[in-house]
This record gives structure tokens, C-alpha cells and sequence, in this order.
């Protein structure tokens, strides 16, 4: 053990430093996530139930353009380590074209999906709660990605605290805005759903607007300002970007499909059942956004290695991501069965929504592994920019067996959603074992003769 800590000790320190104020960020993201579906489901059931769907469906849409913003960690940590500070400008103007475009045409696809709504199976009760706020919720596609754009830049250069207090400061807001426009507190008026949809909005233009403020005035910002005003934007610079982006923003897609296609699928059940699943991932994000930190740590350090062609330090730093990652599942596990049906009870009065969340928790603890093993070499391969292989590794995982596993298990294996939660560890130690394949493969040092 002690050999094993003085190997990584380094890469350890490193991983929590980067890591940790990426941790306090998603740490607040998940009190907004708990904040608003806490109020959400004390309004109400029904609005619980809406809630559970738009935020499924729409997880895809921001997985999908938060994972293209992830194309531009590995190139801007590769020319950090080159102290090329002046082509990280340049890539940055090309990026927020290009992401800009991206969001805007997934906007356009969701305006489409809105329309055909009622198609979509869910109980006709719901729908006059579920259609204004997914149209709020539409108008902060752009935003987002905007902000994630400048936050990859930030990331890029080890600068992970600026991030962090934007989104701390956005949360404030977000939590302050559900508790005036939901209940209708401090002579407000009381919107439900509508009103916790308004205050996410808010939250989400602000972000944006403060990171450019911060980009165009900071001195410390100055030589990636230059860059970024004297750069010509080229085919070739955005074909880089594209080619390293959309396989992640696929492989994002895919997965946050799969979850989207289990809360679908359990609206066919009932009411009930879908806002019990909607406890159960809110509930479930307290391990994502943990392992996420420290995948985009490790997303980070991989690049910088990457950029000096080391690759037995790209391996070093992603065992050591691992490492780390398999302790903090071991405490979120342990959380989820100490305290899960206390924090279940959080979220809402109804017992009939209780007495389902409670037998949910084994399934919730069972995917932690398969969650956090993806996480951790999805992140190492994206920090080696040889991410083509997490296009068709999504959808072999995700699709191919995530999908139909969902539904033997939820409907001919009559397990309902505890089944249905339970087919999420089916795609991700798949996934976890492929991205791991393909990252040993790919830094695979060759040995000369």
C-alpha cells in the first residue's frame, strides 16, 4: 500500500487540486437539482411527475451539447503543456462558433420534438404542466453551451476555481428564484413547475455573461484575448474541433438517451412511478457529479501528458483518477444505504411514491461501479483527443444493450422500475470495460527492437 501511494502520491495531489473546485461546483449543482425537485415535489405530485419528464428528455439535449464543449479540453491542455497560449485564443473563437451553430440546430430539433409532445406516451393530465416549461427550458440550450465552452478553455489552463464560483453564484440565484416563483413567496406570483422552469433560465444566462465579462476584461486573460482577436477562422480549425467533439457529444448522447428512454419507459407504468424514478436520479447525481469532478481532473492531466508524448504518465494519472474514483464510490454507495430513504423522504409527502423509492436504492447502489469506471476512462480517453472509439463504444453500450435491457427487465421480466433502474449497470460496465480497452490501447507505449 505504501509503494502504491508513493507511486500516485503526486498524481493524487494533482487530481485533487484540479478536481476539487470542479467537485464544489457540481457539490452546488446538486443542492439546485435537490432544492428544485424538493420544492417541486412538496407543490406537487403531478408536478413532480412533469418535472421527471422534461428533465429526462432534456438531459439528452445537454449531455449532447455539454459533451461537444468536451471537445476542447484535450486541445487546449495539449498547447497549455506547449505554452502555445495564443493558438488556445484562436481555438477558443473557433469553438464558440462552432458550439454556438451545434446548439442552436438542437434547438431547432427540440422546437420539432415539442410539437409532436403528446406522442410521446405520458399521461394526458400532465401535459398543460409539461409544455410551458419545456419551452423555458428550451431557451437555455444556447446559453449553456456558451458558458461550457469558456469553462473547457478554463479547465484547459488549470484554472478550475473560476468555473466553480460562477456556478456557486448562479445556484444562489437559481435556489432564491424556486423559492419566490414556485410558491409564490414575497408577493410573487405562484407558478409551480412554470415558475422552478424560470429561475433555471435565470441561473443559466447569468452563467455566460459573467465567464465572457471574465474572458474580456481579466488582465491575467489578456494573451488568450489576443489570440482570440487576431485569429482568422478556418475549415481546417473547426474540422479539429468537430472531429474530437462529436464522438464525445455522441457518447454523451447515447448515455443520457438511455436514461431518457428508462423515465419514458416508466411513464408507462404511472404517475407515481415516474416521480419515484425522478427522486432516484436526482438522488443518483450526488455519485455522477462526484465521479465527474474527478474524470475532469483526469480529463485535464491526460492532455497535458498527452501534449508532451508521455505515455506511461497518461496511464500513471488515469490509474490514479481510478483509484480515487473507487473510494468516492464507496462513500456515495454507503450514503445511499444509510440515508437514502431519509433523503427520499426529502422530496416529497406522497407515500405511494416512498414506498416505491425505497426499494430502489439496491439497483441505485448496484450502477455506482459501472458509473464511476466509465466515467474514470471515458475521461482518460478524451484527454488522449483518440476519441472515435467512444462513438461506436456509446452506442454498442447504451443503445445496442442499454435500451432493450431496459425494457426486459422493467416489462417482461415484470420487475418494473426496479428493473428498470437496475438495466443501467448492463450499459455502464460495458462501457467501462470498453473505454478502459481502448484507453490502454491507445497509449500503449511501443517497445523498440
Amino acid at each position: 500500500m505504501k509503494k502504491l501511494f508513493a507511486k500516485y502520491s503526486g498524481d493524487y495531489a494533482a487530481i485533487f487540486r484540479l478536481g476539487l473546485p470542479i467537485l464544489v461546483g457540481q457539490l452546488g449543482m446538486i443542492v439546485v437539482g435537490f432544492a428544485d425537485n424538493i420544492m417541486v415535489g412538496h407543490y406537487s405530485t403531478p408536478a413532480l411527475a412533469s418535472a421527471s419528464f422534461v428533465n429526462n428528455l432534456f438531459n439528452v439535449v445537454i449531455f449532447c451539447c455539454v459533451g461537444f464543449t468536451y471537445g476542447l479540453t484535450p486541445i487546449v491542455g495539449a498547447l497549455f503543456a506547449r505554452k502555445r497560449m495564443s493558438d488556445i485564443g484562436a481555438t477558443v473563437r473557433s469553438a464558440l462558433i462552432l458550439n454556438i451553430v451545434f446548439a442552436a440546430v438542437i434547438t431547432l430539433l427540440m422546437t420539432v420534438v415539442y410539437f409532436n409532445i403528446h406522442r410521446l406516451g405520458q399521461p394526458a393530465e400532465l401535459l398543460p404542466i409539461i409544455r410551458p416549461y419545456y419551452l423555458i427550458y428550451l431557451a437555455g440550450i444556447i446559453p449553456l453551451s456558451v458558458f461550457n465552452v469558456l469553462a473547457q478553455w478554463s479547465y484547459g489552463i488549470k484554472d478550475t476555481r473560476l468555473p466553480m464560483w460562477i456556478i456557486l453564484g448562479s445556484n444562489i440565484v437559481n435556489i432564491v428564484g424556486n423559492y419566490l416563483l414556485i410558491f409564490g413567496n414575497a408577493g410573487c406570483p405562484e407558478l409551480g413547475l412554470t415558475g422552478a422552469g424560470i429561475s433555471t433560465l435565470i441561473a443559466r444566462l447569468l452563467c455566460p455573461a459573467v465567464i465572457i465579462g471574465c474572458f474580456a476584461f481579466r488582465r491575467r486573460n489578456a494573451v488568450f484575448r489576443q489570440g482570440f482577436a487576431a485569429a482568422r477562422t478556418t475549415w481546417s480549425d473547426i474540422r479539429k474541433i468537430w472531429n474530437i467533439s462529436i464522438p464525445v457529444s455522441m457518447q454523451m448522447t447515447f448515455e443520457s438517451g438511455s436514461f431518457t428512454a428508462a423515465a419514458i419507459m416508466t411513464g408507462w407504468i404511472s404517475a407515481i412511478d415516474l416521480a419515484a424514478f425522478q427522486i432516484i436520479v436526482i438522488v443518483g447525481t450526488l455519485g455522477f457529479c462526484i465521479y465527474y469532478s474527478i474524470g475532469s481532473a483526469v480529463t485535464i492531466l491526460v492532455a497535458n501528458e498527452a501534449g508532451r508524448c508521455d505515455n506511461h504518465a497518461m496511464r500513471r494519472v488515469a490509474w490514479a483518477g481510478y483509484h480515487v474514483m473507487l473510494t468516492l464510490m464507496c462513500i456515495s454507495s454507503a450514503i445511499f444505504l444509510i440515508f437514502g430513504n431519509s433523503l427520499m423522504a426529502c422530496f416529497t409527502d406522497d407515500s405511494a411514491v416512498l414506498a416505491i423509492t425505497s426499494g430502489l436504492i439496491i439497483p441505485l447502489v448496484i450502477y455506482q461501479a459501472g458509473d464511476a469506471t466509465q466515467i474514470n476512462f471515458a475521461a482518460a480517453l478524451r484527454g488522449t483527443a483518440h476519441v472515435m472509439p467512444m462513438l461506436w463504444i456509446a452506442f454498442v453500450s447504451y443503445v445496442v444493450f442499454g435500451i432493450p435491457a431496459t425494457y426486459l427487465l422493467g416489462f417482461p421480466a415484470g420487475l418494473g422500475t426496479f428493473g428498470i433502474i437496475l438495466s443501467f449497470s448492463v450499459s455502464l460496465f460495458i462501457a467501462g470495460a470498453l473505454f478502459l480497452h481502448y484507453f490502454l490501447r491507445s497509449t500503449k507505449t511501443k517497445i523498440k527492437s
